[in-house]
């Protein structure tokens, strides 16, 4: 799996609940969206930001973790490019499709102590700080925010209305298994180059 990019084929698929198609993001990846349906992703450790215009209702959603042993308030060391590269690839995106800087606002969740083997390096806590230092120097707003505790959680964000619907889950059942997927991503951060010449534009 590419750890950087959008997955080509995400799941997607028709939600009787919702009434409309969902986009199934996972570990490493982001989804963008215009028109009516949902993203969704259940969160460990890592952290989904949910970005749209507000005026364009054209937004996405991201699922991504800080490598391992990192010093996330270094802003030149490689756990920050990398942060910052997941970030702007969904920013970026969202501005290709039209959207401007100053209509953008930000959803933020997960960052929960769930996964065993990181419970030492406080990764959840990092990758939290992380992107609300992120969002901060980008001057992008963070209207609604749920962050840290010991849960995962599942998270289905509209990107049409900027609704954000998120559930804490117990240990167990499907959430263990993607808390497996995403202890094997934590495993393999740090294994890809990040570019440096990616830039935000409006």
């Amino acid at each position: 799996m590419d750890i950087l990019h959008e997955a080509s084929q995400p799941k997607i698929y028709f939600d009787r609940k919702f009434n409309c198609q969902v986009a199934k993001i996972l570990p490493g990846e982001f989804y963008v969206a215009s028109t009516d349906m949902a993203i969704s992703t259940v969160l460990g450790s890592c952290i989904s930001a949910c970005i749209r215009d507000t005026k364009l209702n054209i937004g996405g959603m991201n699922h991504f973790m800080l490598p391992g042993n990192s010093d996330v308030f270094n802003p030149l060391s490689a756990s920050a490019r990398y942060g910052s590269y997941a970030m702007e690839m969904l920013i970026n995106e969202i501005l290709k499709r039209g959207a401007k800087r100053e209509n953008l606002e930000a959803k933020i969740f997960g960052g929960g102590n769930v996964v065993a083997s990181m419970t030492n390096s406080n990764v959840g806590k990092r990758n939290a700080q992380f992107v609300i230092d992120y969002l901060s120097f980008e001057s992008i707003p963070i209207t609604a925010k749920d962050l840290l505790d010991t849960c995962p959680r599942k998270v289905v964000f509209f990107p049409e209305t900027g609704r954000v619907l998120m559930k804490r889950l117990r240990s167990g059942g499907a959430d263990r298994e993607v808390l497996e997927i995403e202890s094997q991503y934590s495993q393999s951060l740090g294994q890809t180059p990040v570019s440096n010449d990616i830039e935000l534009f409006d």
